[in-house]
């Protein structure tokens, strides 16, 4: 009996670091040029195993399920996922494992990812062995791997098993109705502004939060980067500032901000303080490079800053 198992992607980050140029909200690179890489870096990532580190470093007895080519990359992630005590139940086939290229500049406060799935999309029902498990950790998946989300949200229904659920933007983009067969039976659901607000096609992130949770009847979060953080469940709509911080790279603050919160309600947490962990597990990893890069153990969360919180009344 597992404790939690994640269900997502994984890919190998390439990190590239370039003098790239910006125009507004764009990244400009010359047409026909050619660009000098100032540093070249390559670490593990997605959803799935990024959470699954998470889980495994806060106490958990964890287990990834996606699925992995017959590459030297898919290789090296079950090398590093054994290396973090985590076990691989899911499946292998014949394709190339997801890789995500992760362009950052010294002169632009974000990083644009070019993202190739490859794999990650074509785990079918039938190849998944159904976890026993207390929990199950869902993120972003697509094409035959989101039709097995929606068949394994059911079976852990059935089971009682919990499910909190992380979304990235390409899920956010299909609409409420394309991901309620799994958000129906989320306990949790955490999802950044731009996600929600394009879920739901509302304007504002109020009335966006309270039409998800009438769908899931549980606990929806949703991050805005600098700004407040802010937690419904209901009732009470809690609210939380991230910290000043330097940040130098953010890729994998998502996945450790939603690993930490859940990690927290699960050990019993109050949602205060839930939040507070959830922001202290996102606020190291981006301190540094890479999506695991500095994950919180249990004990280095616990130390958590105890934020303001500022709650509202909305049942």
């Amino acid at each position: 009996m597992y404790d939690i198992v994640t269900v997502g992607s994984s890919t190998i980050d390439i990190f590239l670091t370039t003098e790239a140029k910006s125009k507004k909200s764009l990244v400009c690179y010359p047409i026909g040029g050619k660009i000098l890489v100032e540093d070249l870096k390559f670490m593990t990532g997605g959803g799935g195993t990024n959470s699954a580190v998470a889980f495994s470093r806060m106490g958990f007895k964890t287990a990834y399920l996606g699925k992995l080519g017959n590459d030297e990359s898919s290789d090296y992630i079950l090398k590093e996922l054994k290396k973090e005590k985590i076990d691989f139940i899911g499946a292998r086939g014949k394709g190339m494992t997801g890789h995500s290229i992760i362009l950052d500049s010294h002169k632009i406060q974000d990083r644009t990812i070019l993202a190739y799935k490859g794999i990650n999309d074509d785990l079918s029902y039938d190849e998944v062995n159904k976890p026993k498990t207390k929990w199950l950790y869902f993120s972003s998946m697509l094409g035959k791997s989101f039709k097995m989300q929606k068949k394994l949200a059911k079976y852990a229904d059935k089971n009682s098993i919990n499910i909190s659920y992380n979304i990235s933007q390409y899920l956010a983009d299909k609409g409420l109705n394309y991901i309620k067969p799994i958000l129906k039976y989320s306990k949790i659901f955490i999802l950044n502004k731009e996600e929600i607000l394009a879920l739901t096609k509302e304007k504002d992130v109020v009335k966006a939060i309270r039409k998800v949770q009438n769908v899931n009847n549980g606990i929806v979060c949703v991050t805005d980067g600098v700004n407040k953080i802010r937690l419904y469940n209901g009732k009470t709509m809690y609210e939380i500032k991230p910290h000043a911080i330097k940040a130098k790279e953010k890729t994998g603050a998502g996945d450790a901000f939603a690993s930490g919160l859940t990690s927290a309600l699960i050990k019993g947490k109050s949602i205060e303080e839930a939040m507070d962990i959830g922001l202290l597990n996102a606020e190291s990893v981006i301190k540094y490079l890479g999506a695991k890069n500095k994950l919180l153990t249990w004990k280095q969360a616990i130390k958590y800053k105890k934020s303001k919180i500022v709650k509202h009344d909305y049942s």
